[in-house]
Formats: structure tokens, C-alpha cells, sequence
């Protein structure tokens, strides 16, 4: 159980720092990362702002998941990972809906989307894992 627990929260350091990175860059530098993204085309001049709302959406998130793990609320974490998961699903998908790249879509959103849900899985697998193991130690106390 240790090296599973372990193996998920690395995953999850991992997860939370690509996605607080990608955060930090659509604050600073917006126009540089957003063709990275997958969409044909991005906006210009003032409608180019609305980048910064997907970088305060990946700085909030990431720092949620993060809170969550420092605190070892690991079910709640779980559930919080598999939630998260729907932002590279609708990001996919929009890309898709807009004539953006395919590529980009399934090999980075969905396939993120994909990782986060194992790491959510792996998370409350560690949760109902660390319950039995205290529920077992009460129960022979």
C-alpha cells in the first residue's frame, strides 16, 4: 500500500505542477503558449484577455488539488482529480467544435484528462486502503 500511495502522490506533485505551469504562463505570456493550445485561431488585441481567465482557472485548480494532498485529504483529493478532469474534456472538445486540431485535442486534452483520471482512481484507491487499515486498528484496540 505504501508504494501505491506513494506512486500517487507523485503522480499527483506531477499533474499539479504541469498544470500550475501552464497557469503561470497564460498569465505572463499569454500569446506566446495559446497557439499550443490547439485552436486555429486566437484572438487579437483586447478579445486576446480572455487568456488570462484559463490561467487563473489552472492556478486555482492546481492549487486546490495541492491543498488537498498537503492535507492528506486523499478521498476528497480523488474526488477533486476526477472533477478536474471535465477542464481538458471541455477544452478538447471545444478545440474540436472549432475546427482546431485534432491532434492536439486527443493527444493532449483527452489523453491529460485520461492521466488525471487514473490519478484520481489512485488517490481513492489510497483512501479506502488507509480507512480499512484504521478501521482494522480500532477494531483491535
Amino acid at each position: 500500500m505504501k508504494a501505491l500511495r506513494i506512486t500517487a502522490d507523485a503522480l499527483t506533485v506531477i499533474s499539479v505542477l504541469f498544470v500550475f505551469s501552464f497557469g503561470l504562463q497564460y498569465l505572463l505570456a499569454p500569446a506566446a503558449v495559446a497557439p499550443s493550445m490547439g485552436f486555429a485561431h486566437w484572438p487579437t488585441g483586447e478579445a486576446a484577455e480572455f487568456l488570462s481567465v484559463k490561467g487563473a482557472r489552472d492556478l486555482g485548480s492546481a492549487i486546490v488539488l495541492l491543498v488537498l494532498l498537503v492535507i492528506r485529504e486523499r478521498r476528497a483529493l480523488g474526488w477533486a482529480l476526477l472533477a478536474t478532469a471535465l477542464i481538458p474534456i471541455g477544452d478538447g472538445s471545444l478545440i474540436l467544435a472549432h475546427g482546431g486540431s485534432a491532434a492536439m485535442a486527443f493527444g493532449v486534452h483527452y489523453a491529460t484528462a485520461a492521466g488525471v483520471i487514473v490519478i484520481g482512481l489512485l488517490q481513492l484507491k489510497v483512501a479506502k486502503g488507509a480507512k480499512a487499515v484504521k478501521d482494522e486498528t480500532a477494531a483491535t484496540a
